[in-house]
């Protein structure tokens, strides 16, 4: 053993060592007697807005592990003018998310066209029983509280077609004017028993006239010419195909 690996120089090193680390900022976080200090946009639970959720099954559908639970059913809303028309509604009865399934993917959150979830940044809900990691509406809707308000937009950017809408003053109406209603064709009324009158006959459509050639009667007395046979080739005929037949002297025209 050498004399600079002995016990001695071995010792002042230490103490060397841990007299530098007293006078350095500790990076030790003793949680929970002190929290952490976490990026504002840390993912730690998912929260919901209740109001904002129209039960559309966009986010269990599109949730890779099938952990999120939503039952609702539909409800039939009065019309809100006269003489209009009722309409439905869904109304959320369960939202339910089951952490212990959850791999914090996101996707629920950015399928979500209503925005209706948020990442919050609470990360303090373990559970001593696996089974208590399902989270009803109401656990959901309190961490609401913990999602940061969304960041300002950059100088120069585009202002939102939300914030427009918002903000764009509404017509006003003129004075003792009722809305107008659109012109309807008057229904024809109904007859003593109850049911829709007999439908005028529609006038029969005829057909055109086509004139067709009228051929002329054919006469049974009338005498049609007959042709005679022709005349059989021979060899001293002319018209035969045979070679014409030889000419003495003195026997011509000539």
């Amino acid at each position: 053993m050498s004399e600079r690996d002995g016990i001695l120089p071995g010792l002042v090193r230490g103490l060397a060592t841990t007299a530098r680390s007293l006078t350095r900022h500790t990076h030790t976080a003793e949680y929970p007697d002190v929290s952490p200090a976490l990026p504002p946009r840390s993912r730690g639970v998912i929260a919901l807005t209740e109001e904002n959720c129209t039960s559309c099954m966009l986010c269990a559908r599109e949730c890779p592990d099938w952990c999120i639970y939503i039952d609702s059913h539909k409800e039939e809303l009065p019309p809100t003018t006269p003489g209009g028309r009722a309409r439905q509604r869904n109304m959320l009865d369960r939202f339910a998310i089951d952490f212990s399934l959850c791999m914090y993917c996101g996707i629920c959150i950015e399928v979500c066209p209503f925005d209706a979830l948020h990442w919050s940044p609470e990360f303090e809900y373990a559970e001593v029983d696996i089974r208590d990691l399902l989270h009803e509406r109401d656990r959901l809707g309190a961490w609401m509280a913990t999602v940061p308000p969304p960041p300002a937009l950059d100088p120069g950017s585009a202002v939102p077609a939300e914030v427009t809408a918002a903000a764009k003053p509404k017509r006003p109406a003129p004075a003792g004017a009722a809305p107008a209603a659109r012109a309807r064709p008057a229904r024809p009324a109904r007859t003593e028993g109850g049911g829709t009158p007999a439908r005028p006959p529609r006038p029969r459509r005829e057909a055109p006239t086509r004139e067709l050639p009228v051929t002329p009667p054919v006469d049974a007395t009338q005498v049609i010419p007959v042709t005679p046979p022709a005349p059989e080739a021979g060899p001293g005929t002319p018209d035969a195909g045979g070679p014409a037949p030889r000419l003495q002297p003195g026997e011509g025209g000539e």
